[in-house]
């Protein structure tokens, strides 16, 4: 598998960004988050793909909110490859990266519906724990909060 960094507005990227964003406003639509690519083509967002040879496995994106202080955005691992651990690869690039920034924390949101559960499980594992709502977002009984603590 090979990440590398991207453009989230590349036709190689739109049907399986068209699909997580699909995916996440058929269960949720008022409280889907998720962004389009031109949003994740932000300045402030570093967008990455991985890769399985010529297939696209999945994409993730890191936004910086401070200085110290950032937001794993919108990953999606294409479902071909669920369960087959693309998601922790890029999970750990971001906090990788995260960590090569000097942050001190990140942070994300995710839905509550059964289908976000793996993902959950995934952010638990890795180190993330429960938080208030951060930045612009507002509570609701359909999303909640991780954050993973960067510093000793």
């Amino acid at each position: 598998m090979d990440i590398r960094l991207d453009d989230p507005t590349s036709p190689h990227v739109a049907d399986l960004l068209a699909y997580h964003l699909r995916d996440l406003c058929s269960v949720m639509s008022e409280f889907a988050f998720a962004l389009g690519a031109s949003a994740l083509a932000a300045p402030d967002i570093t967008f990455w793909t991985i890769w399985d040879g010529p297939t696209l496995a999945g994409f993730a994106a890191l936004k910086q909110l401070a200085a110290a202080h950032g937001e794993v955005e919108s990953m999606r691992v294409a479902p071909a490859f669920l369960g087959k651990g693309v998601g922790r690869k890029l999970l750990n690039h971001i906090i990788a990266e995260a960590r090569h920034r000097r942050y001190h924390r990140i942070s994300l949101e995710t839905g509550t519906a059964p289908l976000h559960q793996p993902a959950v499980a995934l952010y638990r594992s890795a180190g993330f724990q429960s938080c208030d709502a951060f930045a612009d977002y507002q509570p609701s009984p359909h999303n909640q909060f991780f954050m993973r603590n960067l510093i000793a």
